[in-house]
Order: C-alpha cells, then sequence, then structure tokens
C-alpha cells in the first residue's frame, strides 16, 4: 500500500488518515475479527482508500474509514464463520496501580469483555465504535445506519447492563470471601 500511495503524490493524503485513524481501526477490527485479523481489515481499508477519490470522502473521512472496516470485518467473519474475540476491549475498566495493579486490570479486562460478549451483536458494535474506535454518536450512527439518538439509548442501556452485572459479579465475590472468613 505505501508503494502505491509514494508512486502517485496525489495520494499523500492516504498517509495523513493512516497516521492518524490506524490504532483507532485496529481496535474496532480486532472486536469484530479478533487482533490477527484485524490487521488484514484495515489494511483492506486502507487499499479502499487509496483507490477512492479525496472528493469522495473529504468531509465524512472518519465514519467512511469505519464503516469500510466495518463491513470488511463483518465479511470476514461470516466468511470464515468466527466469533469476535473481545479479549482485548481497551479502556474500559480501570483498576488503580499497585503491586497487584496489573493482575487486578488484567483480571477486571476479561470480566468485561466476557460481560460485553453478552450483550446482543447490535450492543457490541455500538460499545466497540466508541470505545475502541473512539468515534462520536453522530459518527456511529453514520457508520451504522442508526439515528444519534438510537446510539445514544443502546450505548446507555448496553453499559448499564454491564455496570450492573459487574456490581453483581462483585458483590457475590464478596459474599463468598465473608463466608470464607
Amino acid at each position: 500500500m505505501l508503494m502505491m500511495v509514494l508512486a502517485n503524490p496525489e495520494k499523500g493524503w492516504v498517509l495523513s488518515a493512516l497516521s492518524a485513524h490506524e490504532a483507532a481501526l485496529l481496535r474496532f477490527a480486532a472486536t469484530i475479527v479478533g487482533p490477527v485479523d484485524a490487521r488484514d481489515v484495515v489494511q483492506d481499508t486502507f487499499l479502499e482508500l487509496c483507490r477512492a477519490r479525496r472528493e469522495d470522502v473529504e468531509g465524512h473521512l472518519v465514519p467512511w474509514l469505519f464503516t469500510v472496516c466495518r463491513n470488511r470485518a463483518v465479511s470476514l467473519r461470516r466468511g470464515a464463520k468466527r466469533r469476535a474475540s473481545e479479549e482485548e476491549v481497551m479502556g474500559i475498566a480501570s483498576v488503580e496501580a499497585g503491586p497487584h495493579g496489573e493482575l487486578e486490570r488484567k483480571e477486571a479486562g476479561e470480566t468485561v469483555a466476557q460481560l460485553l460478549e453478552q450483550l446482543p451483536e447490535r450492543s457490541r458494535e455500538v460499545v466497540a465504535l466508541k470505545f475502541a474506535g473512539g468515534l462520536s454518536y453522530k459518527e456511529i450512527a453514520e457508520v451504522t445506519g442508526l439515528t444519534v439518538s438510537h446510539v445514544g439509548v443502546i450505548l446507555h442501556e448496553a453499559l448499564s447492563k454491564v455496570r450492573e452485572r459487574m456490581l453483581k459479579k462483585e458483590r457475590a465475590l464478596v459474599f463468598a470471601q465473608g463466608r470464607q472468613s
């Protein structure tokens, strides 16, 4: 891809887009197809951008990139009949640093990933676009075809469910530890 861009100086804007959005697209694609296939999906997305005319994507580049990335990832997942791997949902649970901080952070991340996996597919997708992709409600609406208010409702309900289930798990753990004492 780099050779294609370097061969055509008019495509320098693609390199700008690559450096600005590659990481967010990789995180988002990984929530659908896993981290291994995410690289291929994002590469295909940027190859498609290389083929696109700048005028066709200007003004809505981010939603365009995430829409293409989403479509490629979903096609790959369907074609390979793989389940999405959300092992590395980043940044939703934060745990204080300390001697056990890394282990706690890892366990919390795994718990959140398991809880997210229990959500309906549409909710998982919206959460991934928001937190892995860093998209605004408006951009998520453009990518998914939902209204902005529906995006807000889905996010609120999904995060409320995850928070509620997380609290139940914590209470059960505290109760179990109390019984052992």
